[in-house]
């Protein structure tokens, strides 16, 4: 209520100096008893609400006011867990580089090889990666969408582990196949474009890839991410398949910007 009656006093002043004044005049009068408390309270109370009840928009107004106010923390919160987490975000060793691994401008992409969205956004991927040289794009594996997804993620830690120079193309072939991605479908996938099986099974024994998840995981949980494809893009974190038009308009902002964050 704080909140609300704070937002009530910055827009609408003259009404609460009335209420003010009221409570004033009460308090003088009885000597500020315990019952003229109560009679104040029930005064003060009996004005707000005929103000409202009078001015029903101002209800509307205050409580977009107050989602206003709460996205802004959110988003300045967001900033700050942007900044204090930009070495694993932009830099991890755990992390796949597409585009230029030297580009000044960075698009960090959190995906899901189940994620249709994920699918129909991968186009725009490839065209900003082919119009921009100086772009680097930073893969990372969000399996959100159960078991199946969590061991294509696997299997792709691995392929990064075992032949990195092969990942870009296991990547397109497992998201854009048809069917569920799983342990099985991952696995055709790096077989087919001349993975050893064996060596790939090696290295998905070893811890590489569950802290490789739980590394992600653990960074989308700090920045609000709760779904695929998420983006991000300097200080921006952009939820949801936006288009190839948005993320080329941000990543032009950044370029304009020559910093890592702006």
């Amino acid at each position: 209520m704080t909140n609300f009656f704070q937002v009530l006093r910055r827009r609408y002043k003259p009404a609460f100096l009335q209420v003010l004044a009221a409570g004033a005049l009460v308090m003088s009068v009885s000597g500020g008893t315990a019952a003229a408390q109560d009679i104040d309270r029930s005064e003060i109370e009996k004005i707000v609400r005929e103000y409202i009840v009078q001015n029903p928009e101002i209800i509307a107004e205050a409580l977009t006011e107050l989602d206003r106010r709460e996205k802004a923390a959110e988003e300045a919160a967001r900033r700050q867990t942007l900044a204090e987490s930009a070495d694993v975000l932009f830099n991890s060793s755990r992390q796949v580089v597409l585009g230029n691994p030297e580009g000044s401008v960075t698009l960090v992409e959190f995906f899901d090889y189940n994620c249709g969205y994920c699918k129909r956004a991968h186009g725009d991927m490839v065209k900003l990666i082919e119009e921009n040289p100086d772009l680097k794009v930073v893969l990372k594996e969000f399996p959100v969408l159960g078991q199946g997804s969590v061991e294509a993620a696997q299997v792709a830690v691995a392929v990064n582990s075992v032949a990195p120079e092969k990942y870009g193309e296991f990547h397109e072939a497992l998201l854009l196949s048809r069917g569920q991605a799983n342990r099985a479908s991952a696995i055709r996938a790096a077989t087919d474009i001349g993975l050893d099986e064996d060596e790939l099974e090696a290295a998905m024994k070893t811890d590489e890839a569950g802290q490789t998840i739980e590394e992600v995981y653990s960074l989308a949980n700090r920045l609000g991410l709760t779904g695929t494809p998420s983006y991000v893009v300097g200080n921006d974190v952009v939820m949801g398949a936006v288009g190839y038009d948005e993320l080329r308009a941000k990543l032009d902002a950044m370029q304009n910007c020559g910093e890592t964050t702006c």
